[in-house]
């Protein structure tokens, strides 16, 4: 490629808009152009990017034995009537009429057109498993677009789906694509984590999400250095403390925190560590009749320690828990509490409600905690003495640094990451809702197994961006590089022995299948450099008439402070050891 040729549009300064480094970076670098709101034109140095990153999604998909096919942006409401969806997604769901009053949505998943393919093609268990899959546009009509291609309404997806006779070949369905997935991110060159993940509602272990490190990142992944052990803080559990209940040492007693509403503020104030008190949460259940009408609350106490957050999936697990809970309003404390939030506690209520306590809780002895008086919190508080053993104990909490690995192999660390992809197994939940099913060995009919996996496409741009970059600009990783190799000739208008030597490396580089661009428009070197540093190619060949002279050129990693010089003669050999794709 010729850089006269091509289309580069760099830009020194970010849109105002653009809140984040891979948004201000590509917008910087001509990758996208904003259309509307999260929605973005692929100029052409994105565009090679995208298709970079999809060829190795396809080639590794192709390899795992799954079948490409593309289903339809839009799709007809019927479909999604069928599972419920239509009406349950809510208003990320794009929905739209045709000129004949007929619903249809704009797609932002496939689950239920490629179980309709399913229920029509796959008819015995002779024709199962199967793998289909999908890169394709997508849209979210996401409340608040931002951050560029990192959470923007139209995206580009890979969607795989598989079909299988039985949760055996179901399990073996997924752990092949779990493994497709640690191939696919190992040739995009990125940092990444494969973490267990939260099931949902479906349940049981068999999902897991795949995280690009990044600092930026707005997820938390929990991972143990010294073992494998890795999951999103939704999914981590702790382990139950290594110690018993001490026995009590001091009387309970009433202290007065005129101003001190929070764990933080009471613990500044008595001079003690924040992990001797202990907050209260107060949540409700509301239990609905078949009309949807409130026909009865239960009100619950949680409690957790001070340097401790509640963990709201691991909560919506729990006995009693299963249609999902609120928190309370302020007039539901106030009536059972006689207080207003701020100085709650478990002492001394007496009106029904159930308590919780965590693990690392039900362990402590005089601990602090609210008074239910306003302006006062109770000291030296402890079980059996001062109050009922609770209900019920639990793992409620998020881990924190330092945690004991679930594993036993050593201690949790933290570090933030960006989903862009998960593996997950389904089970029937679609193919009964949709009666996809197929004849077993015995002849009888029977649901398919399924399991979905996903990998954001323009994501892992974003991504990746987020994950590498510098004060110049992007720096990629080669595999998914708009260019490899770019060769800057200084003086090109005016050197024909600087044309002859550019034309002849980017040749040889383009007959080695190197995917190399000769800026050949004549800019001075430092606004050359500027653009090429900026928009991340990760090798640099400068060539000069002086350099030239001396049988010399300059060879500069985008990472890399230096230069390193080397004949012209070695510059081919020296590339093709250096270049990774």
């Amino acid at each position: 490629m010729k850089a006269s040729k091509y289309l580069i549009t760099t830009l020194k300064d970010s849109p105002a808009d653009a809140e984040i480094v891979s948004h201000q970076l590509m917008m910087r670098a001509g990758m996208i152009k904003k259309l509307g709101a999260g929605i973005y034109n692929y100029m052409p140095m994105g565009l090679r990017i995208i298709r970079k990153v999809e060829k190795i999604i396809r080639q590794e998909m192709d390899k795992s034995g799954a079948i490409e096919i593309t289903m339809p942006v839009v799709q007809p409401a019927e479909l999604w009537l069928e599972t419920g969806r239509f009406q349950k997604m809510g208003p990320e769901l794009l929905r739209i009429k045709d000129r004949h009053d007929r619903d249809f949505v704009i797609q932002p998943t496939s689950e239920e057109v490629v179980t309709d393919i399913a229920r029509q093609e796959f008819k015995s268990y002779k024709q199962l498993p199967k793998n289909l899959y999908q890169i394709q546009t997508k849209f979210r009509d996401e409340r608040r677009p931002r951050f560029g291609l990192m959470r923007g309404r139209e995206f580009i997806m890979k969607d795989a789906y598989s079909f299988d006779k039985d949760i055996g070949t179901a399990k073996a369905s997924y752990q092949l694509m779990a493994q497709t997935y640690r191939r696919i991110f190992d040739r995009f060159g990125l940092r990444y984590r494969a973490v267990a993940a939260d099931s949902g509602a479906i349940g049981g272990d068999l999902s897991e999400e795949f995280q690009v490190i990044a600092a930026t990142g707005e997820d938390a992944i929990v991972y143990c250095p010294t073992s494998e052990y890795a999951a999103n803080i939704e999914k981590a559990q702790s382990l139950a403390p290594q110690h018993q209940r001490d026995e009590p040492k001091v009387k309970m007693t009433r202290i007065s925190t005129p101003t001190q509403s929070s764990c933080e503020a009471v613990a500044s104030l008595l001079g003690v560590a924040l992990k001797t008190t202990v907050k209260s949460l107060v949540l409700v259940t509301d239990l609905l009749d078949e009309h949807g009408v409130l026909k009865s609350s239960k009100v619950w106490l949680l409690l957790l320690r001070g340097d401790h957050d509640m963990n709201e999936v691991k909560v919506g697990k729990l006995p009693g828990f299963e249609g999902g809970f609120r928190f309370a309003t302020n007039a539901e404390i106030q009536a059972h509490f006689g207080c207003k939030p701020g100085f709650l506690g478990p002492v001394g209520v007496t009106t029904p409600l159930s308590v919780i306590a965590d693990k690392e809780v039900a362990v402590m002895s005089d601990w602090i905690c609210g008074a239910n008086i306003e302006g006062y919190h109770l000291q030296g508080v402890n079980w059996s003495t001062d109050l009922g053993e609770p209900d019920l104990v639990a793992d409620i909490r998020n881990v924190v640094d330092g945690d004991l690995s679930p594993d036993g192999l050593g201690h949790l660390s933290i570090e933030r990451g960006i989903e862009v992809g998960h593996v997950f197994y389904l089970g029937t939940k679609y193919s009964q809702a949709m009666n996809a099913t197929f004849l077993d060995e015995s002849g009888k009919p029977q649901f398919m197994e399924m399991g979905c996996y996903g990998i954001g496409v323009t994501r892992i741009v974003a991504a990746a961006i987020e994950q590498s970059h510098d004060s110049k600009g992007i720096i990629w990783p080669d595999s998914i590089a708009p260019f490899t190799v770019v060769i800057c000739p200084i003086g090109l208008d005016r050197s024909e022995l600087v044309q002859v030597a550019a034309t002849r490396l980017y040749e040889s580089l383009c007959e080695k299948g190197i995917d190399a661009i000769l800026d050949d428009r004549g800019e001075r070197p430092g606004a050359m450099f500027a653009d090429w540093e900026l928009i991340g190619v990760p090798h640099r060949v400068v060539l000069s008439e002086r350099g030239l002279k001396e049988n010399l050129i300059e060879y500069q990693h985008r990472t890399q402070s230096e230069p390193t010089k080397m004949t012209p003669q070695d510059a081919l050999t020296y590339l093709l050891e250096h270049i990774s794709v």
